[in-house]
């Protein structure tokens, strides 16, 4: 393969937009900057495109989760064209607004309203601006990843280092306001005790406890019962980050097969297998609130949103399309580990099947990351040490996928054996976490 015109791509953009692109999960340099193509002319169920017009089977990220169904999902964009062709916007309101609204009720009997916004990060934004206009108070307990915006970058403003378990390290809040300093309380996933000294040491002053359903491993009976102790005794709105969890494991939130009990929870991602909608739903006791603080804009209005999100669940829901995740998901993990054992290759799996990760139990993980994207393109496909599982994908994609897999832990392997692993990358190791191009 040849890759010229995505490099050059690459070198251009680097130069005319800061932080090379939109998303820093979908930056090279996180994969391998100098190999991977990192931009695409086409995209259709598994397979890829790049500029230089090679063609790739992806097992790697499914547009980073959002994708559930597939690319360009036939269903989900024939109901987008004609929303568009019916026109996307105007000066009234699309009425499949309160259809997604009603169809999220729906899925979720506990909750009664619905906010509507357009990206992950911003939704989850809204959420915590409705928990803290409905209880009066400023602080948050959270653990997990949540977006980049202000509430959530606070955490670093006492210590570099608050964030760096919750997925990303070195997220410097340059630019967040220092008066930000210590209304975001960071803890561990099922750590009991660390919840409960948030409690007992700013109880009366949290306005939400936020966090995600499941990480690596589902919650503990022992932390539930603590959650929910904890937020009774301080009152806190329990929010729920569905934004990477939801809608894999069931039609819906992953909360609903965990014990949860939240007061609002937040969407995101595979609710518009790739098209731009977001969505907080919550008790009335709670929503309620967002009529008394100022959340508002144009763009959260238009439609293609909502229709996106309308065809998605109903092709969801008509063909249970969790089971088959799972399906996928747990055939690449039982893969791997048979890859691992067959080659004699170390590495640790984690994840729920259908966001699967594995990590290179060595000292150089990221250079052996980089090297196995290289191994795997060599091959024909897009992957890296992550896999999300889509509708789209088929057991025959995962046979001939961990095949290949197979063939590159070998190949590292005996790399490792003979101290050659960084004289054959043709790119540079993988970066982990939030790192500055210059």
């Amino acid at each position: 393969m040849t890759h010229s015109k995505s490099l050059q791509l690459q070198d251009h953009a680097k130069n005319r937009i800061p932080g090379w692109n939109q998303l820093l999960s979908k930056r090279p340099d996180q994969f391998s900057a100098g190999v991977w193509p990192g931009y695409y002319k086409k995209a259709s169920g598994v397979e890829i495109w790049d500029m230089d017009d090679n063609r790739y089977i992806d097992m790697s990220i499914s547009g980073i989760g959002a994708n559930v169904l597939g690319y360009a999902d036939p269903d989900v964009n024939a109901a987008v064209c004609h929303a568009i062709q019916e026109g996307s916007s105007s000066s009234l309101n699309s009425y499949e607004e309160v259809q997604l609204a009603d169809k999220l009720c729906e899925l979720h009997p506990w909750a009664d309203q619905v906010r509507f916004a357009r990206t992950g990060g911003e939704s989850m934004t809204i959420a915590v601006r409705i928990a803290r206009a409905a209880t009066g108070r400023s602080k948050i307990a959270f653990c997990g990843y949540h977006g980049w915006h202000d509430w959530y970058l606070a955490a670093n403003l006492k210590t570099s280092d608050a964030l760096n378990e919750h997925l990303i390290t070195g997220l410097d809040p340059i630019g967040v306001p220092k008066e930000l300093a210590g209304t975001a309380i960071p803890f561990r996933f099922n750590d009991s005790a660390a919840l409960e000294a948030i409690i007992r040491d700013h109880g009366h002053e949290l306005a939400a406890i936020v966090m995600e359903p499941i990480r690596y491993s589902p919650p503990t009976p022992e932390f539930l019962e603590t959650l929910n102790k904890c937020k009774s005794l301080s009152g806190a709105v329990l929010i729920i980050d569905e934004i990477s969890a939801g809608f894999r494991v069931t039609p819906g939130g992953a909360h609903l097969t965990l014990g949860y009990d939240p007061d609002i929870a937040v969407f995101s991602k595979a609710l518009g297998n790739g098209f731009p909608i977001g969505a907080v739903i919550g008790k009335k006791s709670v929503m309620t609130a967002a009529t008394t603080t100022f959340i508002s804009s144009t763009c959260w209005t238009e439609r293609v949103g909502f229709v996106a999100g309308l065809a998605v669940i109903d092709k969801y829901v008509r063909n249970n399309v969790h089971t088959h995740l799972i399906a996928i998901g747990t055939a690449v993990q039982t893969g791997w580990a048979k890859a691992a054992q067959t080659t004699g290759l170390d590495i640790s799996i984690s994840g729920i099947p259908p966001l699967s990760n594995f990590a290179f139990k060595d000292a150089n993980p990221l250079e052996l990351k980089a090297y196995y994207v290289q191994l795997m393109m060599d091959q024909g496909f897009l992957a890296s040490n992550l896999f999300y599982s889509m509708y789209a994908h088929t057991l025959d994609h995962v046979s001939a996928y961990i095949a290949a897999t197979t063939a590159a832990f070998q190949t590292i392997k005996d790399d490792l054996s003979q101290g050659t692993v960084a004289s054959k990358l043709r790119g540079k190791p993988a970066n982990s976490g939030f790192l500055r191009l210059n």
